[in-house]
């Protein structure tokens, strides 16, 4: 086996990213996790490390880590499963209920002016977290693809995951 020659340039830009470290390490080839379920623990953040935006009675509303653009809302069930055909009526109803707030919630904080929503239900369907039920809310607005991710293949997020929790906290109450 040959080796390219190193530091010959290709057509990719490289994100080092060292802080996905641990978390790339605590996830299984199969998509779960190895160590502690970012879910599971995520409600139970203290307030000043926490994503959370809101906290229902079977779901939660959090942050995505790594967004794919900013404000991507995930609603998950505080309950421990991943088949999406295992959620309770109950809990479905409340994740239905929750997306809803959150589209509203999202329209009036930042504008926002369309949504992808969905699920990757397993490993092969695009989840890196396959042992915990969650589902994805991505805010969009005309003109929020440009150049860097096709180009630049790089995504800009214009504000701090922080600032974009407080923001939304805010609004979800409002």
């Amino acid at each position: 086996m040959s080796f390219p020659e190193t530091g010959l340039p290709d057509a990719w830009i490289r994100l080092w990213t060292p802080h996905r470290g641990q978390y790339l390490h605590d996830v299984r080839s199969d998509g779960t996790v190895e160590q502690s379920c970012p879910f599971c623990s995520a409600p139970e953040a203290k307030e000043e490390d926490s994503l959370v935006v809101f906290k229902g009675k079977l779901n939660y509303v959090v942050l995505n880590l790594y967004p794919y653009n900013a404000g991507h809302l995930l609603v998950a069930p505080f309950r421990h499963f991943a088949d999406f055909t295992t959620i309770t009526k109950e809990e479905s109803d409340e994740m239905s209920e929750l997306t809803r707030k959150a589209m509203s919630v999202l329209r009036k904080a930042s504008g926002a002016q369309g949504f992808n929503i969905g699920m990757n239900q397993g490993p092969v369907a695009g989840t890196s977290v396959a042992d915990h039920l969650h589902q994805h809310i991505v805010p969009r607005w005309g003109g929020d693809t440009n150049f860097m991710p096709i180009i630049g293949r790089a995504k800009s997020i214009p504000q701090l995951l922080k600032d974009t929790q407080v923001l939304l906290a805010k609004a979800w109450i409002d």
